[in-house]
């Protein structure tokens, strides 16, 4: 999580910079620069930390002792099933990551900057977690059902769960045949119980941070 969101945030703070030309003011973009921004940000991010999301899923999914941490577990799956292993679900990953990222970092910089027009003042810790919540909100129902997809493609090939789909569009087309449409939004809740706390606190803590940051600078 932590290489992820400091990856996103510098590259969406200087695609926005980029966008505005080199001004330091980027309240003037359109929703579309900022969600163009948004999605490429998540692309770089993702695809620069995409094996730990692999881990991530086989260490919650394995049996007591299959794996002894997070190197044996990496190791372990390029033994056993090769490096392309690493890389399972990339596909599905990075097409919900762009409606994600590109719909939570356009919606919540939007709401932010309308906030400050406002008000005519920064928005407070109380208003960025509002913000945080909003634009995670609709980002996660945006692209939950890939992070379905996704994991469904990670876990398979683990003892006990066999290799069921060729891929992405033969993953999502025995989901809905056999388990129904309803089935692409299995998890969502509890996502939403983790995803959209942690979200709108880092962005509490990333505005306040920058904010200190340029006071010292």
């Amino acid at each position: 999580m932590a290489p992820e969101t400091a990856i996103k945030f510098w590259v969406y703070e200087n695609l926005k910079w980029k966008f505005s030309s080199g001004s330091t003011d980027t309240t003037n973009l359109s929703l579309t620069q900022r969600f163009a921004a948004g999605a490429i940000a998540g692309i770089v991010a993702q695809s620069c930390i995409y094996p730990l999301e692999v881990t991530k899923t086989r260490l919650a999914l394995a049996t007591t002792g299959q794996y002894r941490g997070i190197a044996h577990c990496i190791v372990s799956l390029i033994r056993n099933e090769g490096p392309r292993s690493l890389y399972k679900g990339l596909v599905p990953a990075l097409i919900g990551i762009v409606p994600y990222a590109g719909v939570d970092l356009g919606i919540y910089s939007t709401l932010k900057d309308r906030y400050q027009f406002t008000h005519g003042a920064k928005p407070g810790p109380l208003a960025l977690l509002a913000c945080g919540i909003v634009s995670s909100t609709c980002g996660q129902l945006v692209a939950y059902p890939l992070v379905v997809l996704r994991t469904r493609l990670q876990a398979q090939g683990m003892p006990g769960r066999p290799v069921l789909y060729s891929g992405m569009f033969d993953c999502f087309s025995k989901i809905v045949g056999h388990e129904g449409y309803s089935a692409l939004y299995r998890g969502l809740l509890p996502n939403f119980m983790k995803a959209i706390p942690a979200i709108s606190i880092s962005y509490v803590v990333y505005e306040t941070t920058r904010e200190i940051l340029e006071e010292q600078s």
